[in-house]
């Protein structure tokens, strides 16, 4: 281990990491407790759908604040102060568990709740990285942040799939609230450089003037921009499939049992660590110029998944369905992460480090804006074509094609080195 502050592997950023794993696998464990009941509850898509679309726009609309309070005050205050906010939520949430007033309209209202949290949360972590690693590294540090949350991903719904049906929605919603208190603990002892920034207004004018240079420096970054639209397309057609296509499939076309439903949404995870784990092997052939090639690969492996959930298919069994499913959902989820992590990495190394935290909360405001529009046409699909699953994946199909097809055209001419 290196003493150097900015080592990948210094002090600091171990126990960033760490308070990432905590916190990210209590949240884990809690998305896939309210999701399970609330689809075991109404059985519908479309209510699924909706709920989990309304907990994201708070981040669509709150982000590039969260940004700018990232850039204007200590970063590792900021974090302890929302893990700690986040774990009172949770709390309050239990008491209303436990005098038996657990409805869907209140889990949608904890929801939108923790994605206000995190829309302030995430870009203080973003933005927190580059600092604690050289530049050099960052392509890593930022691979394993990504693989430890899709590894705390990846446990949440395996272990919830097994205490689900075992201790039930109460311990699991307990677990994730001591989780979020344990992770503020941990980033307690955190020592983060940080020059406090001459404020000469109120703090409201102030932030809204940081968000302001935000957003110029964002319009005069044209790879960024592309970067944006991209995102945010894959948010409306790609990333919504498996945010609720997978599980409505798993939970009720295939009728997966609890531990079943778990290890298929954690399968989802892994594919994600994967991926992060394997971003030092892609990363130095990776061109901006080529990003389509990946997209066509994707889109290739679309056609097997929407021939595993036919009645061709389904008839055979239920593992014929799953495991054909999965061999191709792994390799699209880890290109899906390579990819993200790659364009993260390019965005970070351009970017002033007091303009970072702003930069980055719009970049995911930006491409979060079709994340609710995705999922609640994928819930209007799946509800619509209950009997035949495999239509609204086919239409992904054709939508992914023609992605791949503009980014060819699109990023032709960037020449972005990471």
């Amino acid at each position: 281990m290196q003493n150097n502050d900015t080592a990948l592997f210094n002090r600091n950023f171990i126990l960033v990491v760490i308070g990432q794993v905590v916190s990210i696998l209590g949240s884990a464990l809690l998305r896939f407790a309210l999701s399970t009941y609330v689809l075991d509850l109404t059985g519908r898509a479309d209510i699924f759908a909706a709920l989990l679309a309304i907990s994201t726009i708070p981040s669509i609309i709150l982000s590039p604040i969260g940004g700018a309070i990232a850039d204007r005050f200590n970063r590792r205050n900021l974090m302890i102060l929302f893990d700690f906010t986040s774990s009172a939520v949770v709390l309050s949430f239990v008491f209303f568990l436990l005098a038996g007033n657990a409805s869907v309209i209140l889990i949608g209202i904890v929801m939108v709740l923790l994605g206000i949290i995190s829309a302030m949360y995430q870009p203080a972590v973003q933005a927190s990285i580059p600092v604690l690693t050289k530049e050099d590294n960052l392509e890593k540090a930022n691979g394993i942040v990504n693989g430890v949350g899709a590894l705390s991903n990846l446990a949440g719904p395996v272990l919830g799939g097994v205490l689900y049906s075992m201790v039930g929605i109460y311990v699991l919603v307990i677990v994730s609230c001591v989780a979020f208190f344990l992770s503020a603990i941990m980033e307690i002892f955190i020592k983060m450089p940080f020059s406090k920034r001459e404020q000469n207004d109120h703090i409201v004018p102030t932030l809204f003037k940081d968000m302001k240079s935000g957003f110029i420096y964002v319009l005069k970054q044209p790879y960024i921009l592309k970067a944006m639209i991209l995102a945010a397309v894959l948010n409306l057609f790609l990333t919504p499939f498996f945010l609720v296509g997978t599980p409505y499939m798993m939970r009720v076309t295939l009728q997966s049992s609890d531990a079943m439903y778990g290890i298929s949404l954690g399968i989802i995870q892994f594919s994600s660590i994967l991926g992060a784990l394997t971003i030092g092997i892609f990363a130095k052939k990776m061109k901006i110029t080529n990003l389509y090639r990946w997209l066509i690969l994707i889109s290739i492996l679309i056609l097997p998944m929407a021939l595993a959930v036919s009645p061709l298919i389904v008839r055979l069994g239920y593992f014929p369905s799953f495991i054909l499913f999965f061999l191709c959902a792994i390799p699209i989820v880890m290109a899906m992460t390579i990819v993200s992590i790659f364009v993260i990495t390019i965005v970070q190394k351009q970017t002033p480090n007091d303009l970072l935290g702003k930069v980055m909360a719009i970049i995911t405001a930006v491409a979060q804006c079709a994340a609710p529009i995705g999922q609640i046409l994928y819930g209007a699909l799946f509800e619509a074509f209950s009997l035949s699953v495999y239509f609204p994946i086919l239409i992904m199909f054709a939508m992914m094609l023609l992605i791949s097809a503009a980014a060819k055209v699109m990023l032709r001419n960037e020449e972005v080195i990471a």
